[in-house]
């Protein structure tokens, strides 16, 4: 069993700590058929020839303390079959930004030093604090893994006032009320309506942000409807001859049988 990020030095006053969700995720890409698929999808140069060798760039929006980022980075080598990976997170949480880039520098650090030496971390490039995809190039992702704000409420949560920026360029504040700490975490749970408001961004963007070898990881809870949205994610860019581009497959669950809460992870990616 590969080892679970230390994330002790979180803020959890403003950042997400690690639950359920999170642990499915590291479950569920640790998986042997999960690992087997990465491997042959984003095959080494010393197995394949072509371009799908070069290296694979994975991304995680929302990374909150880092758990999840920084497990995928340490075990490069294990859960791609490769190291020469190169990971960097997303979040409008700047709090959040801080905690992931610790949490993945101390991972990677352990695995570097553990007996397994080779243990085969990945190149950490960092964190940003930005609005889901809205900063990144076209077709630049490989790998974009996504815990997103999945519980169905009745409006979104505003953007608390420390994460905008001065309207005199001057240095953000460092302190944080009570009330923006709790806009902070409502950030990272609140989905609006289904659940889905912030979701469905990160869906609509996936064409456009990933490769053509593009791979996502989408957590859902039953709330979600997630077989409605499979549905609609095989719908996306069908070609002229009607044929299906896009997969959607769920490749992980949390085993319970009832409620909204029920998680499941789908692997998204073109056919």
């Amino acid at each position: 069993m590969l080892p679970t990020p230390d994330t002790a030095h979180v803020p959890y006053s403003r950042v997400y700590e690690p639950a359920e969700d999170s642990f499915l995720l590291l479950d569920t890409l640790s998986s042997p058929s999960e690992t087997a698929f990465l491997s042959t999808h984003f095959p080494s140069s010393s197995s394949s020839s072509s371009s799908s060798s070069s290296s694979p760039t994975i991304l995680e929006i929302g990374p909150g303390s880092g758990v999840v980022l920084a497990f995928l980075t340490a075990h490069a080598a294990t859960l791609f079959g490769r190291q020469d990976i190169f990971s960097l997170g997303i979040d409008i949480n700047r709090f959040a930004c801080a905690a992931t880039a610790t949490t993945v520098t101390i991972a990677c650090s352990s695995s570097s030093s553990s007996s397994a030496g080779a243990a085969g971390a990945g190149k950490f490039l960092g964190t940003i604090q930005g609005d889901l995809t809205s900063c990144l190039r076209p077709q630049e992702i490989d790998v974009l893994v996504f815990n997103p704000p999945y519980v169905p409420t009745e409006e979104l949560p505003s953007l608390p006032c420390t994460l905008r920026d001065d309207n005199d360029g001057q240095q953000q504040r460092t302190k944080t009320t009570f009330e923006e700490d709790s806009s902070l975490l409502a950030l990272s749970y609140a989905g609006g309506k289904d659940g889905m408001e912030i979701t469905d961004r990160v869906i609509d963007s996936l064409p456009t942000v990933l490769s053509r070898r593009g791979v996502a990881y989408l957590l859902l809870c039953a709330g979600n409807k997630p077989e409605e949205v499979k549905g609609r994610i095989r719908g996306m860019e069908t070609g002229e001859d009607g044929e299906r581009k896009w997969s959607a497959e769920t490749v992980g669950t949390s085993g319970r049988q009832a409620g909204w809460e029920k998680l499941q992870i789908v692997r998204i990616w073109r056919e």
